[in-house]
């Protein structure tokens, strides 16, 4: 079964400072819980991504165990929109849809993403009982950071 995810938060900077923090993705470590271990394998000699870029991690979503992530961007708009797509990893499908909308306050900046576990109807257990709250701490963290990095008052 395929479930969503959708965020978005309001960040009071112009989208180029927007665009340049997301588009790095030397900046993820920075925005995920440390208790993931969320490590960037990928040495990224450009800072900005790109349409086909492969990107390469480790990450720890729960009990500590270190999985290898493998991400795709799939789509590049510039100070637009981009899209990373799960090649390889923990879930049976990652589709994760960045979009930034300038408006007066700064930038709107929303996530839709779209996932599916393994394993058929364990994989939903397992939704139900620990991702679906995992993804949502994940997010909620991500937040708080956000607020502190562009919402300073």
């Amino acid at each position: 079964m395929i479930h969503q995810l959708q965020r978005q938060q309001q960040l009071n900077c112009d989208i180029e400072t927007a665009w340049k923090f997301f588009s790095s993705a030397n900046n993820l470590s920075e925005i995920t819980p440390e208790d993931m271990n969320f490590t960037v394998l990928t040495k990224l000699n450009e800072d900005e991504i790109y349409e086909g870029m492969v990107i390469d991690y480790y990450v720890s979503p729960l009990f500590g165990v270190k999985l290898k992530w493998q991400t795709v961007i799939t789509e590049v708009e510039s100070k637009k929109m981009f899209t990373d797509f799960q090649n390889k990893g923990p879930f049976k499908m990652w589709h994760h849809r960045h979009f930034f909308v300038p408006n007066e306050n700064g930038v709107l900046m929303v996530d839709n993403v779209n996932y599916e576990l393994p394993f058929g109807f364990l994989g939903e257990i397992a939704h139900k009982l620990i991702v679906k709250k995992k993804l949502e701490d994940i997010f909620d963290y991500r937040f708080q950071i956000l607020e502190k990095t562009f919402n300073k008052k």
